[in-house]
């Protein structure tokens, strides 16, 4: 008998359970080729349709149009913590990087190593118990670009608001709140998406930009750290990760067929709650860790009195059929991630969960 649990891991995250079935009766032949797409050439005319109408979906799901591309490329999103300072940190310039997570640190890192940076926000100091409010980020003379991390995984902050920044360009890390909920997408000049935790598996990042903002890169960039490069060639200058862009792609289509993204967040929103109302009834037993503006609907974050609780609170959860509940080491504490996947019964369950280890352990 097949055994799935509630998988509350922050990823590689969980996956439509109809995408996972699908995937599995074309693993041996996908659309009578023969072949299976593990197999199959990246220019073969059946993955360039994949590609394709991957990159179409998306864009649909964001509102976005032609002058908007969806790249597919590899090395996730620390890759991309270079990529963005070499194709757009020019001499004289300052990029400006707004440190709300341990991500957006090691992408200021990689930035430093480029160029000139300023931090007009940071809640490190906090340990990144919240983001920027509208208004609170001032923009350096000649900024190149301002850099947010839209969803913080390990601390379980995210951006309800995104910062005005008039004509200076607007770079965001998505990984853990792509496709979630309706945004300005327009406000964007990039965004880039490892696609691991909420909406395909492991070995892809999706970057979304305006088209013209990518062409014109400089020509001494190598070819395959520039943006222009996966323009040029619609994403297969290389072998693209294949694999990953097919599940990306079935996602998507899951994504439109669920209502769009005005569904998913009524939807992340309901589930969120659910979780959050405990920890609000409960605050001197589970700690929350964000502050109530900054609250992720994706990773729900908190901690017990004691650090055994914690290990027993997870222990006891998994035996129940909840997996991947312990908080990341750099935080510690308990996490639950309920991406787009996780079902309002996986919320339900660990909310009655969380309130039955209350009364036994208060």
């Amino acid at each position: 008998m097949m055994k799935r649990i509630y998988n509350f891991n922050a990823g590689p995250a969980m996956l439509p359970l109809e995408v996972l079935q699908e995937v599995q009766s074309e693993l041996l032949d996908l659309q009578g080729s023969g072949m299976s797409i593990l197999e199959m050439s990246h220019r073969a005319p059946i993955y360039e349709k994949i590609n394709a109408e991957a990159e179409a979906d998306i864009k649909e799901l964001l509102g976005l149009g032609d002058d908007y591309c969806v790249l597919f490329m590899g090395g996730g999103a620390s890759l991309q913590f270079s990529m963005v300072p070499m194709n757009f940190l020019g001499a004289g310039q300052t990029a400006a990087y707004a440190v709300t997570s341990n991500f957006s640190d090691k992408a200021v890192k990689e930035a430093e190593k480029v160029g000139k940076v300023v931090i007009p926000f940071s809640s490190k100091a906090e340990k990144y118990d919240r983001v920027p409010q509208p208004g609170e980020i001032r923009l350096p003379e000649n900024c190149a670009y301002l850099h947010i991390t839209a969803n913080n995984t390990i601390e379980g902050t995210e951006y309800s608001v995104y910062p005005e920044t008039g004509a200076v360009p607007l770079i965001a890390d998505m990984s853990s709140d792509i496709l979630s909920k309706p945004i300005p997408a327009e406000k964007f000049s990039l965004i880039y998406a490892g696609v691991q935790k909420n909406i395909g598996p492991a070995g892809a990042v999706a970057v979304i930009a305006r088209k013209k903002f990518i062409e014109g890169r400089s020509k001494a960039l190598h070819s395959m750290l520039n943006y222009e490069t996966h323009l040029d060639n619609g994403s297969l200058y290389n072998t693209p990760p294949a694999f990953a862009v097919y599940i990306v792609g079935k996602v998507a289509k899951w994504l439109k067929a669920q209502g769009g993204l005005v569904m998913m967040e009524q939807r992340n929103a309901a589930k969120a709650k659910i979780v959050y109302d405990v920890i609000d009834m409960y605050p001197d037993f589970f700690r929350g860790f964000a502050k109530t503006g900054s609250r992720s609907l994706m990773n729900v974050t908190f901690g017990l009195p004691t650090e055994a609780l914690e290990k027993r609170f997870a222990v006891e959860a998994e035996e129940l059929g909840m997996g991947g509940l312990k908080g990341h080491r750099s935080v510690g504490g308990l996490r639950a991630s309920i991406y787009n996947a996780m079902p309002l019964a996986g919320c339900e369950k660990l909310a009655e969960f969380m309130e039955a280890f209350y009364k036994i352990h208060k």
